[in-house]
């Protein structure tokens, strides 16, 4: 959804008008889609909205059922000024009757779809006469014996109060030259909106042009692209999206909870699958890049081999190799040196107590005493004559020198030993090997990650770094 942003009022004010106008159009929308399926539900209920409605869609009453209707109504007036024994009442008792067989086998309520509609009427006839035949039922409810018996008030009132609505729910819908159902709704009440909201999307997208000159009309269309659902007659059940959007945008309803709820579903949806494509991917390259030797090769900074692009003009390995050095030589061995003397000392001791004239001499007085602090001496002398040495070799031009000539032919020793057949085919072997059990232990459980967490994680992190510069942090 659109966010709110700061809107003069007389903006404020033609947005509200503009999206209550749509909203109405949408409600009337929703009611033209419903009306036909709802139509049984108005005409009890509410018969004057299917009185004004019915001409919109070219719906009729259909003549075979609403003749049938007629009959009966002629029936009552006919029994009140005569009553049931007369010979008028029979002539038309036998009328109804062949009007009842023939709408059963016509079937007039099946062009709109409400066969149904007379399966009940008949199941209803059945039931009250207690005969399987829907015809005999009928010709059995039609006739002056069974009316006289069960009296003529209460089966009257049956048929008015059960069956009479279901029969009056039939009716029949013009069909127009393109063979489709007349709707009439397009032109006698869409059209008006329609051209109201072309002339404002003209004038929308007239004002954007003046705004951004290098948009052309096309660009400047599409940035009020959901509008156009407004303009098309078909699908119109689409104008719930700019519906939504204007109605956010008027500050009139307040959309942004669910926005971030349908952006969360969205990401949901595609972070595990892009997850998994990302590091599969990856993987896939180090692989081929194994299998064609270029991960050995970069190894070994051979540059014959491979153009190497340097962007500073520094060896970052031993660059980094340096850094590592003096932080262990500088800061961590004079932290743990106390722990190597005792390492050191423990080892010395042992070392003595495999001697056997050592361990007669453990049984003279104080000769143990002593032996444990010229142990402890000769620990301590030893780290640091030999913490020393390490020093001195770093801080020693000559001995930076040896030390770096040391490491370059380590390198190319092991690049040569490297370089061999069998063992660079054995290396490329058990790297891609490991690459492709990672793919198959780790990369799953990547893709089902908590991704509702990591949503929110990164939610929170937005939301302080706006409260922060809100703040003037």
């Amino acid at each position: 959804m659109a966010n709110h942003k700061p809107i003069r009022k007389p903006n404020l004010y033609f947005e509200r008008l503009m999206a209550t106008i749509a909203t109405i159009n949408l409600c009337l929308v929703i009611f033209d889609l419903s009306y036909v399926p709802w139509r049984d539900f108005y005409l009890r209920r509410l018969p004057q909205i299917t009185q004004i409605y019915d001409p919109i869609k070219g719906i009729e009453k259909h003549r075979e059922t609403q003749k049938y209707l007629d009959k009966v109504k002629a029936l009552q007036e006919q029994v009140s000024q005569t009553g049931l024994t007369s010979p008028q009442v029979k002539t038309q008792l036998e009328e109804i009757r062949r009007l009842s067989s023939e709408m059963i086998d016509s079937n007039p309520f099946a062009a709109v779809g409400k066969s149904g509609t007379l399966e009940r009427i008949k199941n209803r006839m059945r039931d009250r006469i207690g005969n399987n035949s829907a015809k005999e039922s009928f010709a059995t409810f039609w006739s002056q014996p069974y009316l006289s018996k069960r009296g003529w008030i209460q089966e009257i009132n049956f048929f008015n109060q059960k069956v009479r609505p279901l029969i009056a729910t039939n009716y029949y819908r013009r069909i127009g030259e393109n063979g489709e159902f007349i709707d009439n709704f397009w032109w006698r009440i869409d059209l008006a909106f329609v051209l109201l909201f072309a002339l404002e999307l003209l004038a929308r997208v007239k004002y954007i042009k003046s705004r951004h000159p290098g948009f052309s009309w096309l660009n400047a269309l599409f940035w009020r692209w959901y509008d156009l659902f407004l303009l098309i007659p078909f699908l119109r059940w689409l104008r719930i999206i700019p519906v939504a959007i204007r109605l956010d945008q008027a500050r009139i309803v307040n959309l942004q909870p669910i926005s971030k709820q349908v952006n969360q579903a969205l990401v949901a949806n595609f972070a595990e699958e892009l997850t998994e494509i990302v590091v599969v991917r990856v993987i896939n390259q180090i692989q081929g890049s194994i299998t064609r030797g270029e991960i050995t090769r970069w190894l070994l900074q051979n540059e014959k081999l491979r153009p190497y692009i340097d962007i500073n003009n520094v060896n970052e390995v031993e660059a980094i190799a340096a850094i590592l050095i003096q932080t262990i030589v500088y800061q961590v061995l004079p932290k743990i040196q106390p722990e190597l003397i005792a390492l050191l000392q423990h080892n010395i001791d042992n070392a003595f107590q495999q001697i056997p004239i050592y361990k007669n001499l453990q049984a003279f007085p104080g000769v143990g005493q002593t032996q444990n602090q010229i142990n402890q001496q000769l620990a301590t002398q030893i780290t640091t004559n030999l913490y020393s040495a390490i020093v001195n070799a770093i801080e020693d031009p000559i001995g930076a020198k040896l030390t770096a000539k040391l490491t370059e032919s380590f390198s190319q020793a092991l690049g040569t030993e490297i370089q061999r057949q069998h063992v660079l085919s054995e290396i490329q072997t058990l790297l891609f090997d490991l690459l492709e059990e990672v793919k198959l232990n780790y990369i799953k459980r990547l893709s089902q990650e908590d991704i509702d967490q990591i949503i929110e994680q990164t939610r929170q992190i937005r939301a302080t770094q706006t409260s922060r510069l809100a703040s003037g942090e």
